[in-house]
């Protein structure tokens, strides 16, 4: 049924699914610890996707374990980072500092000195981000940070990922394991609300919105779509968390707030766009 769908679309799909998913979350926080909701919302990816999925553990050498064991790791870490973050700043603002994890990876993957003006333009973004700090607390920042630095490594480690497992095996073992890894940190420090049959069917909606939604409609969208285009309706999700964060949070942004999301955007699809020009083969 998917495949029906246009690849832009599936990949705009995805976007708001992710960023709905985490509009919800954001409003749940009251009844249950942000660790609780990305626990339930790992298992609901890591159940849905076992079972649909189905992947072959035969066989497997010990470098494909140390690749798989390492991606949910650094998954579950992001989410828990991000999800934390969500607690403390407003969603827009979070996602931003979180975007400067892919954008820093695709200018370090640039070898001209002309394009450090996406570095740039993306400091100044952050640097408006600050100039506003109302509504903005050092943890939170901190969290986001950390978030980007994890979806860096999650860009690298899921492309290894990939080549050592087939199809969507290597997500699902991953997934797993980032559940497993934090069922006893959310055990240590908090598990409020997980005993609420209210939370535990949010957390299974955020799990299908945040997780196995976007997977599915982001998978099915690559085989088709060039990966300068991905990247470029990537860039989107500032904006998408932003007007999620207005919809469903009532979170708004200031002028001035508004003006760094634009920076970071315009600063990814510049870093993009060059990253996409520098892969393309030269014609003969």
């Amino acid at each position: 049924m998917l495949s029906r769908v246009p690849p832009v679309w599936l990949v705009v799909g995805g976007i708001a699914s992710v960023q709905l998913g985490a509009a919800i979350a954001k409003n749940v926080f009251d009844d249950a610890a942000p660790l609780t909701l990305v626990w339930l919302r790992l298992a609901t990816s890591a159940v849905v996707l076992a079972a649909v999925v189905r992947p072959t553990l035969r066989g497997r050498t010990p470098e494909d374990w140390r690749v798989v064991v390492a991606f949910g790791v650094v998954l579950g870490t992001m989410n828990a980072a991000i999800y934390e973050s969500f607690a403390r700043i407003p969603l827009g603002i979070a996602v931003t500092v979180e975007f400067l994890g892919p954008l820093t990876l695709a200018v370090v993957g640039s070898r001209r000195a002309r394009d450090l003006v996406w570095v740039v333009l993306a400091a100044v973004g952050v640097g408006l981000l600050g100039a506003e700090r109302g509504d903005l607390s050092a943890a939170g920042v901190g969290f986001a940070l950390l978030a980007a630095s994890c979806w860096t490594a999650y860009i690298l480690l899921s492309a290894n990922t990939g080549r050592r497992w087939p199809g969507l095996d290597g997500l699902t073992v991953a997934s797993v394991i980032g559940a497993v890894v934090l069922a006893p940190v959310l055990a240590g420090f908090s598990g409020r609300g997980l005993g609420d049959p209210h939370v535990v069917l949010l957390g299974a909606m955020i799990g299908l919105l945040s997780s196995v939604i976007p997977y599915s409609c982001e998978i099915t969208a690559l085989r088709t779509i060039r990966p300068s285009v991905f990247g470029i309706l990537m860039s989107l999700e500032p904006a998408a968390a932003a007007l999620a964060g207005i919809v469903i949070v009532h979170e708004f942004l200031s002028a001035l707030q508004w003006l760094a999301v634009a920076c970071v955007i315009a600063a990814s699809v510049g870093a993009t766009r060059t990253e996409s020009r520098l892969a393309a083969p030269v014609p003969d």
